[in-house]
């Protein structure tokens, strides 16, 4: 169990999924043939370290993995297709495709079935990231067979340095707003425009004015944070578009 297997084939599998109000049945001949496709596994949708970070860096990273040739990001877990779309949604990942292998047959045949009953979940899969290739395998990260749920490898970061060890992640940017602010507004447009990505945290939606001020020391909006740095208001936000 839990071997790496580079080189060869995936298995081929048709994953049931739901699409609206229908079932679409999708094969991993339409996810994975004629692209490049990175893979990262997880034990569930809505638990801890899969909410928190797995997911979270893929979606953030997903602009510069493509940038340096890859297709698609597919995030895989033994749950059914009703809790992978709702997780999808909770996090408002709109990067990555969710595969749901609800029937754990894929992640069998990869050799990364794992049993979890101890904590109640049932058959899982092991946390474990590839990067295939018109559907092989050219490399694996596969987390250390220990006890509990380790997370050291199969990161996104992990996975762009691979990809390129000379790609340059994006910033970390943080624009808070409020809702009907001319000014917030102006701000998004001119990060969207530069493609520059961001976290937007609205005020009365995410925090509050209280918050703002102990964070920033400022009473308006908007507000922009970069890796953790103060930039300023509107103006700045301009400024640092500019370079």
């Amino acid at each position: 169990m839990l071997d790496n297997i580079e080189g060869q084939k995936i298995p081929s599998v048709t994953f049931p999924t739901r699409q609206g109000d229908e079932w679409v049945n999708v094969t991993t001949e339409q996810l994975f043939a004629g692209k490049t496709v990175v893979v990262f596994a997880l034990p569930g949708a809505f638990t801890p370290t899969c909410s928190s970070t797995h997911l979270p860096r893929y979606n953030e990273l997903a602009g510069v993995l493509k940038e340096n040739g890859v297709d698609e990001i597919v995030c895989l877990s033994v749950n059914d297709t009703f809790v992978m779309n709702a997780w999808l949604a909770d996090q408002e990942a709109e990067n990555i495709t969710v595969v749901p292998d609800g029937s754990g047959t894929f992640t069998d045949g990869m050799g990364m079935l794992v049993d979890k009953s101890d904590i109640g979940f049932g058959k899982r899969s092991w946390r474990y990231s590839m990067l295939v290739k018109d559907g092989v395998i050219e490399k694996m990260f596969i987390e250390p067979n220990q006890p509990g749920d380790p997370f050291e490898v199969s990161d996104a970061d992990t996975m762009l340095n691979y990809i390129n060890p000379r790609a340059k992640a994006p910033s970390a940017v943080t624009l808070f707003t409020k809702p009907g602010c001319p000014f917030c507004a102006k701000a998004k447009t001119s990060l969207k425009d530069n493609n520059i990505a961001f976290e937007e945290i609205v005020l009365g939606t995410d925090a509050t004015s209280v918050s703002l001020k102990a964070v920033t020391g400022e009473t308006t909006v908007p507000q922009l944070f970069v890796d953790g740095k103060h930039i300023g208001d509107s103006d700045a936000v301009i400024a640092y578009v500019k370079g």
